[in-house]
């Protein structure tokens, strides 16, 4: 195969795994295909990283954490039970070792800050202004929810997460995720409303 054809193949064959489910990828992986878990790592490092850093509220640490997290997966995914959902198995060591992170040092509320990103260059400076300002502020009020409340809070509001994958991701049956998931959006309405009501 000439070097071009052989380019054409993996271009390929990448678009093809792309195209495939996480159970289809992993079996891939564990039958020897090495492009099949970078396929899985594309699909979810941005995602999770921006889980980490929710949680933790450092960037480069997060980087770090996610990095681990892979390698984890890398090592025990043999041992992963296909008939459960691989989103929910690589959630739940990344959530792990974000908790073991905060308890490493020893904090219980955290500021976080990330940077907003703005794709629509139509809009005004003072609508970006109040973006920006805005994101500032819902990070900051997640941040000071206590870690129970702020876990199920991230996976649920700003992951999207079902109330099932974050029951298996915490570890905490469907109920409680629903009565901390009640208690953390009560709190956040309590640490925003100041804000909103400076801004009216």
């Amino acid at each position: 195969m000439t070097a071009p054809a052989l380019k054409s193949a993996r271009v390929g064959d990448r678009q093809t795994l792309r195209e495939l489910d996480d159970g289809r990828l992993v079996q891939r992986h564990l039958a020897g295909d090495p492009q099949a878990f970078g396929a899985l790592v594309d699909r979810y490092q941005n995602r999770l990283l921006n889980f980490v850093h929710r949680s933790i509220g450092d960037r480069e640490r997060a980087e770090d954490l996610v990095q681990e997290v892979f390698i984890r997966v890398f090592r025990h995914l043999h041992r992963f039970d296909q008939d459960k959902k691989f989103s929910t198995w690589v959630y739940t060591i990344a959530s792990n070792l974000a908790k073991n992170e905060l308890r490493s040092r020893g904090r219980s509320l955290l500021v976080l800050k990330g940077p907003v990103e703005v794709e629509d260059t139509t809009v005004r400076p003072d609508d970006l202004f109040r973006r920006s300002h805005l994101a500032e502020d819902v990070a900051r009020c997640v941040g000071q929810l206590p870690q129970a409340l702020r876990d199920v809070f991230v996976l649920r509001e700003l992951e999207g997460k079902t109330y099932d994958d974050i029951a298996a991701i915490t570890g905490c049956n469907v109920g409680t995720v629903k009565s901390r998931l009640s208690r953390a959006r009560s709190s956040f309405a309590c640490l925003m409303r100041p804000l909103w009501q400076d801004q009216a």
